[in-house]
């Protein structure tokens, strides 16, 4: 699978760099006004009982500031972050190990949770309720169990898919949030906030043109931001205009809704291939070589959002928008899904006029 621009998973090339333009404290976070200002609330009332926060639970798209969030989160309390992911916590030994090491009010944050082992995640449950963890020593008849208590931790879990959590998991979390897509005007808060970082001077129409590129996620509007970057100094003066960053993006094969490559060709196929479906989603996958889980997590939600697809029981259906912006024919099979549809309406009787 080729490498998208437009991906809102990390690359290896944005490590520090990525890091330094992520905001340290909730108030320079921009965007989730919502979710800043209850957590801003439940931080603060942890503070003054001295007690760890409740254990929270961010799930929504990729890219949209998760990690960040942990981080913050941390900071604001003003003690230690561990990180770690879900498929990196095989055993359930390697778990005990990451507890056993926190300090007291610590924050442990577990991405993609979802994926932790089934075995791992019941000794979780005890670990997060009660804070002790239940260790089975020796084998057979000899085994006994003990009990190691730990020091009170607030676990922050990260999932892009909520519905895959357990309830028993779910159910141990005192905060939930789901994070939504940004505004085309916050992206472009963002976006000139990380060029005062890169030290890279931009018009806000630059800024703008970049934004309503980023397909509502920061993480992607600041990978935008740093290739606009490398066109501006070596094709102009350094400084990104709303000329240059739609020059740059055009190169990049970016269109001005924020589609790529891979997602025009997505449409393509269903509209070329499969005459605008219904069609499976495997089939789909095969048909332009990537995996079912690239299709339903990176590439159709943004299309779904944009109202260019439908995912319906029979499969995956273009939609009519889709077709004018990709300026090809809308396909029979869909104009004949859509006349009975008008015809029925036309046959509804009319009210009179009082």
């Amino acid at each position: 699978m080729e490498e998208r621009l437009l991906s809102s998973t990390p690359q290896q090339e944005e490590g520090e760099a990525e890091r330094s333009l992520r905001p340290r404290a909730l108030q320079e976070y921009i965007g989730q006004e919502k979710l800043k200002a209850n957590l801003s609330i439940f931080i603060e009332a942890a503070l003054r009982r001295r007690e760890a926060l409740d254990h929270v639970l961010l799930y929504g798209p990729p890219g949209l500031g998760k990690t960040t969030l942990a981080q913050i989160i941390a900071n604001e309390l003003k003690v230690q972050l561990k990180i770690t992911s879900g498929p990196a916590i095989e055993r359930p030994g390697d778990l005990a190990a990451i507890l056993t090491n926190l300090q007291p009010m610590d924050v442990l944050f577990i991405d993609e949770i979802h994926r932790l082992n089934r075995s791992v995640e019941e000794v979780l449950y005890p670990a997060m309720e009660d804070f002790g963890l239940d260790i089975v020593i020796g084998k057979g008849p000899s085994a006994r169990s003990i009990r190691i208590d730990l020091p009170r931790f607030t676990l922050v879990g990260a999932t892009t898919r909520a519905g895959m959590l357990t309830s028993p998991l779910r159910d141990r979390f005192g905060v939930i949030h789901r994070l939504e897509y940004y505004q085309p005007e916050e992206l472009e808060l963002i976006i000139t906030r990380a060029a005062t970082i890169l030290a890279v001077a931009i018009e806000p129409a630059g800024a703008k043109a970049i934004a309503l590129r980023a397909r509502g996620t920061p993480r992607i509007a600041n990978r935008l931001l740093k290739r606009v970057r490398d066109y501006a100094q070596v094709l102009s003066n350094g400084i990104i205009t709303e000329q240059i960053a739609q020059d740059s993006l055009a190169r990049l094969e970016v269109d001005p809704l924020g589609l790529d490559h891979t997602d025009r060709r997505y449409l393509e196929a269903l509209i070329q291939k499969f005459g605008g479906g219904p069609v499976g989603v495997e089939t789909l996958a095969a048909s332009i070589s990537e995996s079912v889980d690239t299709l339903e997590d990176v590439i159709e939600p943004y299309l779904m959002q944009q109202g260019f697809i439908n995912r319906t029981p029979r499969g995956r259906m273009v939609t009519i928008s889709a077709c004018q912006h990709m300026k090809m024919a809308v396909p029979q099979s869909l104009l004949a899904l859509l006349e009975p549809a008008a015809s029925t309406e036309s046959m509804q009787p009319t009210l009179p006029l009082e």
